[in-house]
């Protein structure tokens, strides 16, 4: 697993957004300047959490961006693959993503690289945004 700059952004704009929950709706270019994120980068990456809902939006004076649902109950796997994709090394040991793949026959390998894929499973199933504000 190797994480993009598309989950590397969502996850610093979720961050933002889990440590000023109780400050209502978040202007997108205070999250942009805290993150060093470029805004229209930023709007695609949020058209797709609000399309999943992760966050919602208010127009107008007060406006912003704010978290759909508390931190606590949003796990950074569930982030990285919506924005990355699968968790595992390979797609030929991927739950959610398989595919067979050249190292498919090789069982000695697969065994461990399904190792892989359930240790950071675990590890990022467990991790909540609010375990790293």
């Amino acid at each position: 697993m190797r994480l993009t700059t598309r989950s590397e952004y969502t996850i610093l704009a979720l961050l933002y957004l889990a440590r000023h929950e109780s400050d209502g709706f978040i202007r997108i270019e205070d999250i942009c300047s805290e993150g060093d994120i470029s805004k229209k980068y930023l709007e695609v990456l949020f058209t797709v959490l609000k399309q999943n809902r992760y966050i919602r939006t208010r127009r107008g004076t007060g406006g912003g961006y704010k978290l759909a649902k508390p931190a606590s109950k949003i796990s950074i796997a569930e982030i990285v693959r919506l924005m990355d994709g699968a968790l595992a090394p390979t797609e030929a040991v991927s739950k959610y993503f398989y595919s067979e793949t050249p190292l498919t026959k090789e069982k000695k390998a697969i065994r461990v690289f399904r190792e892989i894929r359930d240790y950071v499973a675990w590890k990022l199933e467990g991790l909540k945004l609010s375990d790293l504000t």
